[in-house]
């Protein structure tokens, strides 16, 4: 059956080829013995940029030559018809996690090395991918060689007055590495995470799970602010936080279970009050954890009362489905949602990873409302480390460092770049329609550009259309193959 229809197809197109060449041919009837010259064509300009990764890493970011014109001449393959009547979301920026072992390994580089891949990162050169968002762990996370907090104390001894707090554990690295980014970006967004309070805090004394005492909700909120605070005296402002990442998993190192009903109560009664107190407009975003549970970020924004502190709710995508963002953007429309981790394994391949996360995480996160969208690690070493005793052994940046000075761009990379270099923060979705196995999402850049981006969920590489103001280009993607046009 699927013979015939190309076959169908096939006949159609030569069919109107032919046409089109007769018609083209004509001239009054072959018997004018001065027949007219043909004209010669005119000069056909390129008008949309198109960028192109295969999952066969043949091709990887790289610009097409081939020329791409709007026109209306008639084709049968199927359309994606961009415009900008319907307008969505707001985009912050996409970007990944600056784990303190990503700082750890980015500063063990030379000078110069280092700074040539900050710039590809963060920069808005042609060689740069332009990542506008990061998110930053508060304390340590499991991507840390050991797990601390800013305020640790020998074993029994308490600090409720915070006496103690500090940055230092993450002044020799994470904090001078934020420094040099800013430095080529300075409008970049950062959102801190706890993995864990201080262990004095919670009710089992230890980095991995338990929960945090209500006895100290108080105290933990002027943690918090603290940590604001002593990042804006190092001049690095701090855009949002969420009150704990993956609050309903205490199983990794650090970890702390924090349940909806007691994040709405720490949010209305101690975090929120203690921000306005301190007029800090950092945004407080709840749930940071799997799409699998919409019903946690829903039941902390129905809390009356904690409500008007919550600017939206954070997502990853280790279980349930992409439209759990809509599902809480429609219960709440006036709240914002946000795409904050997903990680690519040290076992996953290339072509799988790229197909699924830009299907989901990029494009879906996007056409779901999200205003960000960003994956886990930025960088590691060879042996996918530092973490924790109990951390992650297989999540893997999306750059590893080899020694001092060479470079592997991961399949995390391309995932990013392919939305990051071309959407910058301040961007708008705008409509764009699904076809077939063709994933997209569609967008208008500041500059008032046009981005679409699309990956062939297929198994058969499609030709297709791409539609604007009534004109449209025809191009094509292998099956798995991502494409970002520009106009």
């Amino acid at each position: 059956m699927k013979k015939i229809h190309q076959l169908t197809k096939l006949f159609f197109i030569m069919a109107f080829s032919f046409l089109h060449i007769s018609c083209s041919s004509s001239n009054d009837g072959g018997d004018s013995p001065n027949p007219t010259p043909n004209p010669t064509p005119p000069v056909v300009k390129n008008e949309v940029d198109f960028w192109l990764t295969k999952g066969n890493q043949t091709v990887l970011l790289q610009k097409q030559t081939g020329i791409l014109a709007f026109g209306n001449g008639f084709n049968i393959y199927p359309s994606i018809e961009v415009s900008e009547s319907d307008t969505f979301q707001t985009v912050d920026g996409f970007g990944f996690t600056l784990t303190g072992g990503s700082a750890q390994v980015i500063n063990k580089m030379t000078a110069s090395k280092k700074q040539e891949l900050l710039q590809e990162l963060f920069g808005s050169g042609a060689n740069s991918i332009g990542l506008s968002y990061l998110r930053m762990s508060i304390g340590a996370s499991d991507l840390n060689a050991t797990p601390f907090t800013y305020d640790d104390m020998p074993t029994g001894q308490t600090d409720v007055n915070l006496t103690n707090f500090s940055l230092a554990p993450d002044m020799a690295d994470v904090i001078p590495l934020l420094k040099e980014i800013l430095a080529i970006n300075p409008n970049i967004k950062i959102m801190g995470s706890p993995w864990s309070a201080p262990v004095w805090m919670k009710d089992n004394n230890n980095f991995m799970g338990g929960s945090l005492q209500p006895q100290y909700y108080g105290v933990y909120a002027q943690y918090f602010v603290k940590f604001i605070q002593k990042m804006k005296a190092e001049g690095i402002v701090i855009d949002a936080i969420t009150p704990q990442n993956e609050p309903l998993h205490g199983g990794n190192n650090p970890s702390m279970l924090m349940t909806a009903l007691q994040q709405a109560d720490f949010i209305k009664n101690n975090l929120g009050p203690a921000f306005r107190s301190a007029n800090i407009t950092t945004k407080i975003i709840t749930y940071d954890h799997n799409c699998d549970n919409p019903q946690y970020p829903i039941t902390v924004l129905k809390d009356a009362a904690a409500y008007p502190f919550v600017t939206g709710s954070a997502f990853h995508l280790y279980g349930g489905d992409i439209s759990a963002l809509s599902t809480v953007h429609n219960a709440y429309p006036e709240k914002d949602v946000y795409f904050t981790e997903q990680y690519t394994s040290s076992s996953g391949a290339f072509d799988g990873d790229l197909k699924w996360q830009i299907k989901n995480v990029i494009i879906g996160s996007m056409r779901n409302w999200s205003k960000t969208a960003l994956q886990w690690n930025l960088a590691n070493d060879g042996g996918f480390g530092p973490h924790t005793d109990g951390g992650c052994t297989v999540c893997k940046g999306a750059v590893t460092i080899n020694g001092t000075e060479s470079v592997t761009r991961n399949v995390g990379y391309y995932i990013a770049a392919h939305a990051s270099k071309f959407v910058p923060a301040g961007s708008v979705r705008i409509s764009s329609n699904v076809s077939g196995n063709l994933y997209n999402v569609a967008f208008k850049t500041p500059e008032g550009k046009k981005v679409l981006l699309v990956v062939n969920d297929g198994n058969a590489a499609e030709l297709f259309n791409i539609k604007y103001n009534g004109k449209w280009i025809t191009t094509s993607l292998d099956a798995g193959a991502v494409g970002t046009y520009v106009w």
